[in-house]
This record gives C-alpha cells, sequence and structure tokens, in this order.
C-alpha cells in the first residue's frame, strides 16, 4: 500500500459526501475547511445534486452508488492508504453496505473513521431520507470510531421519538450509541432552553465525557454540521482530545454563524466560510 508516514507527508482523508452545485454544505465545505487545516482531501462523491435540499424546490439528484464503488476499486489496484475516512450525506440505502465494505478495505490501524450520520434535522427527517437509509445507518455507526449525529439523528439512530432531553437522558444517549461500536460520540445542536447551543461528547476509552455549550445563535444554515464534523476530524488528527476538539469547532462554527448571519446572508446560500478559513491554517 502506499503510505503517507513521515514528517513531510500530508495525511489524506478520504471525504465520502455530496457534491451540491449551489449553497455551501458537505463537499463544498468539507474540502476548503480540511484543506486549510493541512489534510489531502480525496473526494468519493455520493450524490450529484444541483443545490441542497433546503430551501429549494426542483433540485436535480443523481445517485452515484455505482460510482463509488468504481472509486474504490480502482484506489485499491493503486495500492492508496488514507489516514481517516468521512463519511456524510448519503444517497441510498444502498451505499451503507457500500461504505462498510469502503471501510473494511482500508480501514485498520492508524486510519480514524468518522460516520456523519445525515438523516434529519429539528425533528424530522430530510427529504431524500426513508426508513430503509436510517435502518442501513444503524449499521454503518458501527464501524465508526467517531460518530456525530445532531440531536435529531441520534433519536433517530437509537429509535426513540425526537424530543427535549434532561442533560441526564443525553449522557445515556451518548454512551448507548458509543455501545453501537464508535469509541467517542459527539451529539450536536442540544438546545436547552438558556439561550445556548450545546454540543456533547463522551470518549468510551479515556472515560471523559462533557456537554459545551455556546450563545445560541438565532439563525439556521445549511452545511454547518458538515463544517462543525469537519473540523472536529481536523483538529483530532493533529493529536487534539475530544474534549478540546469539540470546544474549538463549537466556537469556530459559532463564530461562522454570527458572521454570516451579520453578512445579511441568505439561509439557503450556507455560511460564510470563504471570510474564514485563514483561521483553521496551522
Amino acid at each position: 500500500m502506499e503510505k503517507t508516514s513521515g514528517s513531510n507527508e500530508i495525511k489524506r482523508v478520504v471525504a465520502a459526501h455530496d457534491l451540491s452545485g449551489f449553497g455551501r454544505c458537505a463537499l463544498t465545505v468539507v474540502i476548503p475547511a480540511l484543506s486549510a487545516m493541512g489534510y489531502q482531501v480525496v473526494p468519493m462523491p455520493t450524490a450529484l445534486l444541483s443545490t441542497h435540499t433546503g430551501g429549494f424546490k426542483g433540485f436535480s439528484f443523481l445517485d452515484l452508488s455505482d460510482e463509488i464503488k468504481k472509486f474504490g476499486a480502482h484506489w485499491q489496484s493503486l495500492g492508496l492508504s488514507f489516514d481517516a475516512i468521512y463519511t456524510g450525506f448519503l444517497g441510498s440505502a444502498e451505499q451503507c453496505g457500500i461504505l462498510s465494505d469502503f471501510i473494511d478495505a482500508f480501514g485498520g490501524d492508524g486510519t480514524s473513521v468518522l460516520v456523519d450520520p445525515v438523516l434529519g434535522d429539528n425533528g424530522s427527517a430530510y427529504a431524500t431520507v426513508g426508513e430503509a437509509l436510517i435502518e442501513e445507518m444503524k449499521k454503518l455507526v458501527c464501524k465508526a470510531d467517531i460518530i456525530t449525529p445532531n440531536i435529531t439523528e441520534a433519536h433517530f439512530l437509537l429509535g426513540m421519538r425526537c424530543g427535549r432531553r434532561t442533560e441526564s437522558e443525553i449522557k445515556d444517549m451518548l454512551k448507548r450509541l458509543s455501545a453501537m461500536g464508535p469509541e467517542k460520540v459527539v451529539i450536536t445542536g442540544i438546545r436547552n432552553g438558556r439561550e445556548q447551543t450545546e454540543n456533547a461528547f463522551y470518549d468510551r476509552v479515556s472515560g471523559t465525557s462533557g456537554i459545551y455549550g455556546v450563545d445560541t445563535v438565532h439563525a439556521g444554515y445549511p452545511g454547518t454540521g458538515d463544517l462543525f464534523a469537519s473540523v472536529l476530524l481536523g483538529r483530532m488528527l493533529c493529536g487534539d482530545a475530544l474534549d478540546v476538539a469539540v470546544r474549538f469547532a463549537s466556537e469556530y462554527v459559532r463564530e461562522v454563524i454570527s458572521d454570516t448571519l451579520n453578512a445579511g446572508t441568505q439561509p439557503r446560500n450556507g455560511v460564510l466560510i470563504e471570510h474564514h478559513l485563514k483561521e483553521l491554517i496551522p
């Protein structure tokens, strides 16, 4: 296998996300964020859309299941290896199995696997997400080292009805999600009713857990979950502990959202990541 070891080598991250033409999210957020942090991003587009699915009607949608199989086969023939595998929006339930096989082929010692189970938000599933995808995603998260569901997705993965949860219940959810396989779990976007948005985290190996809150910015933009998970992964690949990475990613995303709101940007256009990439450069 072609390795990336060595002090002067750039770490490689496979990013299996959709590519949406308009509206900053998925690969159009993942690639610049991780690149600014000093990583080579190797895109594996799971679907091709004219826009993201939030706030737009009539968008085109092309499932790339057959192509991502070919990506994996070709990369294997080249003897490539990767320092991280990072999955986000998947175009079909079938893709969970394809990515599971990809993790089996390219994962192992020295390769971090982050699964961001993109399924829904605000208590509802996204337009392209059905029950079959949710059930298959439950299997995929078992292969992950780290998962980053938002609070809605955490409920879906655990088969729970969405609703407000106490701190004790959130901590129980973290442990139940970790018991599915991943050593590290972060539940994002928890609204506590105290003008804060919280991200809860749990590391089964170290026993570290906690909830980190930032002042709520009263605006919603697509792609913020992708940005959070990307920054979290980047910080952990450079050696940060989970709690440190959660704190950095939380503060960074809040700053980007606040700047975007102050600029008067339409929500469906996504956040102004371009203004803040320099803050990610090591």
